[in-house]
C-alpha cells in the first residue's frame, strides 16, 4: 500500500528548524532504507508543510514516523494528515485502459 503524510509546519519553522535538521534526515533514512520512505519533501514558496510518500503494510509505520520524529517533538510540526493512496500510474500499479 501507498501513504501519503502531510505535515503542517509552525510559522517559524525556517528559523528554528537548523539544529534539529540532522535528527529529521537521520530519522527520515531510517524509514528510507528500510524501503517505508520513498520520497519526501517540503513545500516550497510558502514553505509551511511537507508531503512524505511511504510504502508499507499498515498505517502505524506511519504513526511511528511521526511520533518518533524531531520536528514533531519539537513542535516545528503543528498537525498532520495521513491519507492511503490509491497509485494507478507509476510505482508497482501501472493500469491500462483499453
Amino acid at each position: 500500500m501507498y501513504w501519503l503524510l502531510f505535515y503542517d509546519y509552525a510559522p517559524d519553522y525556517m528559523e528554528r528548524r537548523g539544529p534539529i535538521r540532522p535528527q529529521h534526515f537521520a530519522w527520515a533514512t531510517e524509514f528510507r532504507e528500510r524501503g517505508e520512505l520513498l520520497m519526501a519533501g517540503a513545500y516550497a514558496e510558502p514553505a509551511d508543510g511537507a508531503v512524505f510518500v511511504f510504502k508499507c503494510d499498515e498505517r502505524e509505520t506511519l504513526e511511528r514516523y511521526v511520533a518518533g520524529d524531531p520536528y514533531q517533538r519539537e513542535g516545528l510540526v503543528t498537525g498532520y494528515r495521513i491519507r492511503e493512496w490509491t497509485v494507478v500510474l507509476g510505482g508497482d500499479n501501472d493500469i491500462t485502459f483499453s
